[in-house]
């Protein structure tokens, strides 16, 4: 395996950024990793959907397409791509079982585990929302999909259902090169300086590097993906992500954190053939576009550096805005606990302590969401203190749309009546909340508060009931503090710690205490079997 250079601490030395030339044969070259990102995840979605890729600096595209069983390059220096549809010779059955519908990856990876330990076999899927699906090419069959949602139902699951439409035609790309229009489901585009504008229906121009491969999904549509290595595809996170003013040593942590982040998370994707999104699913990737010379030189001074937690790249998750204190992972999604992601007061010299005063106390939690001054956020985050109010007919509107997409049993509510914070954690945030509805309760978990009701802005908050002047409820105040899931480095945060001179490796030792900042090598486990 050869040498391992390890750096632990406070500080982030000379040695550690000159670049890897200083470390033994054990070490990676960073910029050899290539990673394949979804760029245009669902391209074909809406029947006047159209991609234009074009090449730069007078260079020439190649578009690699299969003709007859055989490769065939043609080149161009612009192709559009169109939508259209291409009838089946007799309807297709396209159907699946959904086993569970999740607002986020990781609580959708736990599901998965779940159902593997019931003995099915499992793919994870974004046809909107995350969801677990018993897998295709297992249960291919509607006999074998049926025995098994029977076999399910009589284990007392009622969630898992069957999803079933009858298709007579498919989606096909067409474009035309040289007068001659094509219809293919799948190509490869690539340069001879490896770089593309891309301009999707009628947006802006943005440019990418790497290689570009047009593949179906298993929604139907296209996804355009983009092959390119690991440091270049940084380039289009980091500013995007941290910010443009952001101190330097900030930009740093960012960039080591992003890099573990997407080197982690490379399963992501696996049922539509690649890895990473270029949204807030995964991480925001631009491209080529909004690159800023100062953040590609901190890049390239912790280029291959990545955080670990006993030789496994750390599950690198990050937010805007903590709120003043962050969070464990299991306050936000299901799953194992992570020793390093654990609440943290966000501030160089804490103004409350957790440990003594844990905010799942309902009367310390509102005396710390009163409390304003000392944390990192202060003065940075417009969002670190929020309000939010909703009235009761907003707050069924946005519960039912939630209900229907979930297809929750209690679809079709017609009011809401009552809210309720049921349990709280030791770090604030909120893990059941009930919704009293016409229908009866419905109770609300962990980030799925987030995603089923308007206005809290983080899981971070507590309720101002609104009356109205006969006394009678008409909505709520949400009034707490953060923006985002909370667990792991704060952003915003990390702009404080940076001005007050703390290195990029100080900063990361204190959002994920425990952990080890190193050089990329063939030792690193970068997805552990247990997290």
């Amino acid at each position: 395996m050869g040498r391992r250079a390890k750096f632990r601490g406070q500080w982030l030395g000379f040695i550690c950024l000159v670049g890897l030339w200083l470390l033994g044969p054990g070490a990676w070259s960073a910029a050899a990793v290539e990673i394949a990102v979804g760029i245009v995840q669902r391209f074909g979605e809406e029947q006047d959907d159209t991609l234009t890729i074009s090449s730069v600096s007078g260079d020439r595209l190649q578009v690699e397409i299969i003709s007859g069983g055989t490769p065939q390059i043609l080149e161009t220096d612009q192709v559009t791509l169109e939508i259209g549809a291409q009838p089946l010779a007799q309807a297709e059955l396209v159907e699946y079982i959904v086993l569970s519908d999740q607002g986020t990856f990781e609580t959708a990876e736990d599901s998965a585990r779940f159902w593997r330990e019931q003995g099915v076999e499992v793919e994870i899927t974004q046809p909107g929302r995350w969801q677990v699906w018993a897998k295709r090419d297992v249960y291919q069959t509607p006999l074998l999909r049926r025995l098994l949602l029977q076999q399910l139902r009589e284990q007392g699951h009622t969630t898992p259902y069957l999803s079933s439409t009858v298709r007579t035609e498919r989606a096909i790309a067409s474009f035309v090169v040289g007068g001659y229009r094509y219809n293919r489901t799948e190509m490869t585009l690539r340069s001879g300086n490896g770089r593309f504008e891309i301009q999707e229906n009628e947006g802006p121009k943005n440019r990418f590097a790497g290689q570009l491969r047009l593949q179906p999904n298993a929604y139907g549509t296209f996804t355009l993906v983009n092959d390119v290595d690991i440091e270049t595809y940084l380039r289009g996170v980091v500013p995007h992500e941290i910010g443009p003013n952001a101190p330097n040593n900030a930009v740093e942590a960012q960039t080591i954190i992003a890099r573990t982040y997407a080197l982690r998370n490379l399963r992501r994707f696996q049922a539509d053939n690649y890895e990473l999104c270029a949204t807030v699913h995964c991480q925001v990737y631009k491209g080529l576009q909004g690159t800023i010379p100062r953040i590609d030189e901190a890049i390239a001074r912790t280029e291959g550096l990545v955080l670990t937690y006993d030789n496994k790249l750390v599950d690198a998750l990050y937010s805007s805005t903590s709120g003043g204190v962050t969070a464990f992972f299991s306050d936000v999604w299901d799953g194992a606990d992570r020793p390093y992601l654990r609440p943290v007061v966000d501030a160089p010299n804490a103004p409350w302590n957790i440990v003594s005063a844990p905010l799942d106390d309902e009367q310390a939690f509102r005396k710390f969401i009163d409390q304003t001054q000392g944390f990192n956020e202060v003065g940075r985050s417009p969002l670190f203190r929020w309000e939010q109010g909703a009235t009761l007919a907003e707050l069924t509107t946005t519960l039912q749309t939630y209900l229907e997409r979930t297809q929750h049993p209690l679809a079709g509510i017609q009011s809401v009546q009552k809210l309720e914070i049921i349990e709280r954690s030791p770090s604030g945030r909120i893990l059941e909340l009930q919704v009293t509805t016409d229908r009866g309760i419905v109770s609300l978990f962990k980030n799925e508060i987030r995603s089923a009701l308007g206005p809290p802005r983080s899981t971070f908050f507590y309720l101002r009931p609104n009356m109205n002047g006969q006394n009678q409820l008409t909505g709520y105040t949400f009034v707490g503090g953060g923006f985002g899931h909370g667990v792991g480095m704060s952003q915003f945060g990390s702009y404080n710690l940076a001005n007050l001179g703390w290195s990029a490796a100080r900063i990361l030792a204190f959002y994920y205490p425990g952990t080890t900042l190193e050089a990329l090598n063939d030792s690193i486990v970068f997805r552990p079997e247990n997290p």
